[in-house]
């Protein structure tokens, strides 16, 4: 199953404002590796390690940061996203819990209230459900991110800290062991991402593919894929779910006149159905093709592997529905 976990950066707004500054840099996915010039610096980071060092450098940096949650401190993390940090601040600001996720967030609300900066780690959703995107991105107050390589973890998570609003961050536990290039200006201490701007990961002039977390890989795969077949996609990393960069998204439309969706969460009320809506709202003139959407299958998460990977979106399905929207079916078999 596909685990989601998800911090809650500076629950309810804090009087406090926030500094450093935000530079929206460029992304690069090892998916697209021949495809693209990458920094001169050649360095790889994981995103558990990106993860890891933005929580570092932000409670060097702001003594009100401290991080409450289940295992974050003599165990370091359940996925060893808060490797050092007790050893490095202390008990006070590296809290360990109880199983009792309202009651240390309630602890989380009342701190921030008095102007700290909690960062509340819920350890993991996987025995829940299978993608929360669209769940708080559905509540008013809330901003709502979802990083995909180990510059968009650095830059999300120091942004997340840094904001006065309430931010819900998830993050793929998938995605924590992988690597991706960083340049030098990613591993600077004052590196930040802006909160509601999405990158465009891919240029390309037939096609727009929207994807967010590890949909992005599979996203960039499948357009490797379809440069093959000579069709030019253009692949647009949401990073942020709420607010969600409808301006980025409509422009590429513009330039594509094809949108193909793609997420891991249920199609009904999901996150690509929002982009739709925005799209047939503002772009609809500049459409060629329907809209194609592609996400998890509307059935409760099965746990056998087989079932898991019928039931969550596939490159050959990111592929097939490319095809769809820019009128190239697929041959038919052969009779018998």
């Amino acid at each position: 199953m596909i685990n989601i976990r998800a911090n809650m950066m500076g629950i309810l707004r804090q009087k406090l404002a926030s500094g450093g500054s935000t530079q929206s840099l460029q992304k690069i996915s090892p998916a697209v590796l021949a495809l693209r010039s990458y920094s001169s610096s050649g360095k790889q980071m994981t995103v558990r390690d990106a993860l890891n060092s933005a929580l570092d450098e932000e409670m060097a940096a702001d003594p009100k940061v401290f991080m409450i949650g289940e295992e974050i401190g003599e165990y370091q993390g359940a996925y060893k996203i808060t490797r050092g940090l007790l050893d490095k601040y202390g008990p006070q600001r590296v809290v360990d819990t109880p199983i009792t996720e309202a009651g240390f967030t309630g602890i989380g609300v009342g701190a921030a209230y008095y102007g700290l900066k909690p960062i509340v780690e819920f350890m993991t959703f996987n025995f829940s459900m299978q993608c929360y995107a669209p769940w708080y991105g559905a509540c008013p107050g809330l901003k709502v991110l979802s990083p995909y390589s180990s510059e968009d973890s650095r830059g999300l998570l120091k942004a997340a800290i840094r904001d006065p609003d309430p931010v819900v961050f998830l993050e793929n536990e998938l995605l924590y062991g992988e690597s991706f290039p960083v340049s030098d200006d990613v591993l600077d201490p004052n590196f930040c991402l802006p909160i509601g701007k999405a990158k465009i990961e891919r240029k390309g002039k037939d096609l727009t593919i929207t994807a967010f977390s590890k949909m992005v890989g599979f996203a960039l795969k499948a357009a490797e894929i379809l440069a093959e077949e000579g069709i030019s996609v253009e692949v647009v990393n949401l990073r942020s779910i709420r607010p969600l960069d409808r301006a980025t998204i409509n422009d590429s439309v513009r330039k594509t006149s094809r949108l193909v969706t793609v997420e891991e969460g249920f199609p009904q009320h999901g996150v690509g159905a929002e982009i739709c809506t925005s799209v047939i709202q503002d772009s609809f003139e500049y459409l060629d093709a329907p809209i194609e959407r592609i996400a998890g299958a509307d059935v409760p998460m099965p746990y056998a592997p087989n079932l898991e990977r019928s039931a969550l979106p596939q490159i050959e399905d990111i592929v097939r529905a490319a095809k769809r929207a820019c009128y190239r079916a697929e041959p038919k078999a052969a009779a018998a």
